[in-house]
Order: structure tokens, then C-alpha cells, then sequence
């Protein structure tokens, strides 16, 4: 049995939550995929995917495989576009989506450089820190940091990103130091409203990953706002490390909590199907591209 097809009905799967779903696409028999999926566990000698009559659940190991078969799957996709379509030239309109702080940082300029590469792709950046909805708001990609919710995008690790608790000297000094996660719930805590932060803040305790509610009396969509409040001595903020680095080292932000920082979170690209028109498929490269010579990124 092919590798690449097993792979394929694994993604596909992973990505649908069901057999049923790849065999109608495939214009198969359910118990096809499931062969492909036993075969495919069997010669990796892990198991990949829980299958109960009503859910299709990734093991954490089938979560691991998972991103990188989607990248496989990419890169295969893109190999066969650069033969199959020779000179073509990518054209037509290009959505993007990506957080407002970092986007206007990182991605406006990537915009403006691949945009000079190609004159006949009309360019739309969209700035927000909610999550989108790539499909029902006709996004063609989105830049995402941290947590991936929707299992049904294919993603692409773009770069590593670190998260920290800061605050000012005058906050610190006015509310006191949290030595514990726990601790939280006696400060304020300044929130990112309309995004995964609001399901908690993410610590490692005990080694294990834990999500920690927090609450103030301040919130906003915009994370910039939230980096000037924490300047201005009004709460702790959760901030990734790009933003708030230069202010960490100049002494104007503290880290507390850091013996219970998190793993670092990924950067990432994602996009709704894996079959691309190739101005998305040329921009995706682009990005990943960028992001693997920078190093030092995050320090920019």
C-alpha cells in the first residue's frame, strides 16, 4: 500500500473527524480508509488515531505526525504545482489575516516585499486580534500564535514564539509579587478580549502544561493597548516575548512567574485546504522562507 496515500487518508481524517467523510471524497468505502489507517499504525507501530462509532480523536503522538504530514503533503503539493505549472505566474486577490502587534511588525512588511515579486497579485492584510474564520469570512490564510483550535485547517509552523507574565516596577511595587500561578486571582490581570487568553494563561506546573483563569477589571481587543496599560502600571499582562523584550531588558517590565513559564507556542501559517491556488501556495513559502533565516526574529 502506497505510504503517501495512507498519509493522505490519516490527514484527511485527522483533519474531518471521520472516515466517512475522506471515503465520500474519495469516492470509497469507509472500511478502505480504515484499512489505510490500521496498515499505517501498523507500520509505524503506534497508534494514531482513537475510532469509536460517534468520534475519530488524535493520540498525542497522532498529533505530533499530524503537523508534519501536513507540511509532507505541502511540500508535495508545491513540487508537483512548480513542474506541473512551469512559468505560470500567480495572479488574483490574496487575503491574509494576522495579529494586529505582530502583523503590523512582522507580516505588513513580508506583504510589501512579496508583493513586489508579484505585480499581478492584489494584496489584502487584515489586522485583528480575534480569531477569524477563514472559511465562512473568505480568508485565504492566517497568522496565528499559540493554540490551534480548528482541527479542520492545515497548519504550517512558521517560528517558535515565548510567552511572559510582566508588569511594571510601580505595579509590583504597589500590589506585590505573585510567587504562584494561583496567586493571579488576587491581581489584576489585563485581558485580551475575543481571544484564547480568555479560556486562561497558560503554565507549566509540575510538568505538566495547566491553563490558569485570570481576571481584572480591564480588557481589550487590541494587544498593543494592553502592552501601554501594563507600562502604565495598571495590571499583569501575558505578552509574547517580541513585543515586550526591549522593555523587559530596558527595565521598564519585570517578568514574574517565570520558574512556571509555559513551553514555548508556535507561529503559525494556516489555510483551509491543501489543494492552493498558487499565489497562496508562492506566499506560504515566502513566509516560511523568511521565518527559517531569521533567527533572531523575535529580537527585531
Amino acid at each position: 500500500m502506497d505510504p503517501f496515500v495512507q498519509i493522505a487518508s490519516f490527514v484527511g481524517v485527522a483533519s474531518k473527524g471521520s472516515l466517512s467523510a475522506v471515503a465520500r471524497d474519495e469516492g470509497v468505502t469507509p472500511s478502505i480508509i480504515g484499512r489505510r489507517l490500521d496498515a499505517l499504525e501498523a507500520r509505524l507501530g503506534i497508534k494514531l488515531l482513537i475510532r469509536t462509532t460517534r468520534k475519530t480523536t488524535l493520540t498525542r503522538e497522532g498529533s505530533a505526525f499530524l503537523e508534519d504530514c501536513q507540511r509532507i503533503l505541502l511540500d508535495l503539493s508545491n513540487a508537483e504545482a512548480a513542474v506541473t505549472l512551469g512559468g505560470v505566474k500567480a495572479r488574483g486577490h490574496l487575503r491574509v489575516s494576522a495579529p494586529a502587534g505582530f502583523g503590523r511588525r512582522f507580516i505588513a512588511p513580508l506583504v510589501h516585499a512579496f508583493s513586489s515579486q508579484h505585480a499581478e497579485v492584489s494584496i489584502s492584510l487584515e489586522l485583528t486580534d480575534r480569531l477569524v474564520d477563514l472559511v465562512n469570512e473568505g480568508i485565504d490564510c492566517s497568522i496565528r500564535i499559540g493554540g490551534l483550535p480548528d482541527s479542520n485547517l492545515v497548519s504550517v509552523k512558521l517560528a517558535e514564539n515565548r510567552r511572559v507574565v510582566v508588569a511594571s516596577h510601580a505595579y509590583l511595587e504597589r500590589e506585590g509579587v505573585p510567587e504562584t500561578p494561583a496567586q493571579l486571582a488576587q491581581h489584576q490581570c489585563l485581558l485580551l478580549s475575543g481571544s484564547s487568553q480568555h479560556r486562561g494563561w497558560m503554565f507549566q506546573q509540575e510538568g505538566d502544561v495547566q491553563t490558569v483563569k485570570v481576571g481584572g477589571v480591564l480588557e481589550c481587543n487590541d494587544g498593543a493597548v494592553l502592552h501601554e496599560w501594563a507600562l502604565a502600571g495598571l495590571g499583569l499582562a501575558w505578552r509574547s516575548w517580541w513585543e515586550v523584550g526591549k522593555d523587559i531588558e530596558s527595565g521598564r517590565l519585570h517578568t514574574v512567574l517565570d520558574a512556571y513559564a509555559a513551553p514555548p507556542t508556535g507561529v503559525y501559517i494556516l489555510f483551509p485546504q491543501r489543494q492552493l491556488p498558487l499565489r497562496v501556495r508562492l506566499f506560504v513559502d515566502f513566509l516560511k522562507a523568511h521565518f527559517a533565516g531569521e533567527q533572531d526574529w523575535m529580537q527585531q
